[in-house]
């Protein structure tokens, strides 16, 4: 039951994030009008900082709201860091490890994470596994080096 409910709160999340994108554009976006399906395993992935690579499923990351299955190498650290718009991610494989003023928290398989636009934090990958998730974003995606 547990296992459902979860499964259920992840596909739900993920109806709402690509909603949230789509409803705020009048925009043409990839996807609005027919159904999108995309594979981890079949996706583009470019290396986007070393240790850390993502293969757009719709939207391009560089210039506006978008999606993407995203991989950090094991041990990878992104530092600290924020970015401009709001991220939230789901966790498919290994651990999406992140840490803020708040703690930290260790990210797994079918969990959900939500990082506000401008919330400066720490992100890294399990050192054996790494970490494979969906990510989302409301707009552009940057990494913002703290200071």
């Amino acid at each position: 039951m547990k296992r459902t409910q979860t499964l259920l709160g992840v596909a739900a999340t993920l109806i709402l994030s690509w909603a949230t994108a789509c409803s705020g554009s009048q925009q043409e976006q990839p996807g609005k009008n027919t159904a999108t399906f995309a594979s981890s395993e079949r996706v583009t992935y470019k290396e986007r900082i070393a240790g850390a690579s993502a293969g757009p499923v719709w939207g391009d990351p560089d210039k506006e709201a978008h999606s993407a299955f995203t991989r950090f190498a094991p041990g990878f650290d992104a530092g600290m860091h924020s970015h401009t718009n709001d991220v939230s991610i789901v966790v498919l494989k290994g651990a999406y490890l992140y840490r803020d003023e708040a703690g930290e928290k260790r990210v797994g398989p079918g969990e959900f994470l939500r990082i506000p636009g401008g919330h400066r934090h720490w992100s890294g990958g399990d050192a054996k596994e790494g970490a494979l998730f969906y990510q989302h974003s409301t707009a552009k995606f940057d990494l913002v080096p703290a200071k």
